[in-house]
């Protein structure tokens, strides 16, 4: 067998960096370890989770949740939509589409955009906007946006010139040789990584309604504040069953697309 090829020198020290980083980290966190498995912590938690049982499954309160449900995903849905239409026209010019001299500021303002968690935009938003779902849809399409726009511009970058260099040889508009050549080749992958993000934005919906952003989330909020486990347990089922579908439709259509 021939010699293995040397290591980089850069993957090592990389390695050791991180190394020490997880240990200095374990080192100065106060994580009590020995508190959290004691027979008192454990039987507060059964005590606790005992609470939950069994669920609120009253007709009207079984229908208020579905609308919840629905307030969920319909935000999920239009927030991620939203934010495939915006990365789509930031990646053009983030892929240097337009020249390298636009590609810098709008790689800038995609790190900007998906550096910003949801929920700090949503929290933002709602001064602007108010209380509901209006907020946590803006706050899903601004953070995706900056997520998917990144993503889109690394897929258009990758994709191969040759085509595009052809079309154009031959005297086709360059709209139309990117129309035909380029985007042909990215788009599934583009696609993928929009299912992907809803799935996540379905996630990321539930728990936004806790800063007012409507949907399962503020309900969850309102009665675990109240104390009322037993309907916080049949929002939480509800969210599950939700994030559990969104999944399950997602993989599909992702194993269509990449066929």
């Amino acid at each position: 067998m021939p010699p293995a090829p040397p290591r980089a020198w850069s993957i090592i020290i990389l390695g050791a960096l991180l190394a020490m980083l997880v240990a200095a980290s374990f080192a100065t966190l106060p994580l009590q370890w020995r508190a959290f498995f004691t027979l008192d912590a454990v039987a507060s938690m059964g005590e606790f989770l005992a609470g939950f049982a069994p669920p609120e499954l009253a007709l009207p309160f079984l229908t208020k949740t579905a609308g919840a449900a629905a307030e969920t995903l319909a935000m999920s849905a239009l927030g991620t939509l939203l934010a495939a239409l915006a990365g789509l026209a930031l990646a053009l010019p983030g892929a240097g589409r337009f020249g390298r001299v636009l590609r810098a500021p709008v790689r800038a303002l995609l790190n900007v955009l998906r550096s910003i968690p949801e929920l700090v935009w949503a929290s933002i938003l709602l001064i602007a906007a108010g209380l509901g779902p209006f907020a946590g849809t803006l706050a899903l399409a601004a953070h995706t946006s900056g997520v998917l726009g990144r993503l889109f511009a690394d897929a258009l970058e990758n994709a191969a010139p040759h085509p595009e260099a052809s079309l154009r040889t031959n005297g086709a508009a360059p709209m139309a040789a990117f129309l035909y050549a380029t985007l042909p080749q990215a788009l599934p992958q583009m696609l993928s990584y929009t299912l992907y993000r809803w799935e996540n934005n379905i996630r990321a919906a539930a728990i936004l309604g806790v800063v007012g952003a409507g949907g399962l989330g503020q309900m969850l909020k309102y009665h675990l504040s109240l104390f009322q486990m037993q309907p916080a347990a049949t929002v939480i089922a509800a969210m599950l069953l939700l994030v559990g579908l969104v999944d399950a439709v997602s993989f599909a259509l992702r194993r269509v697309l990449t066929r």
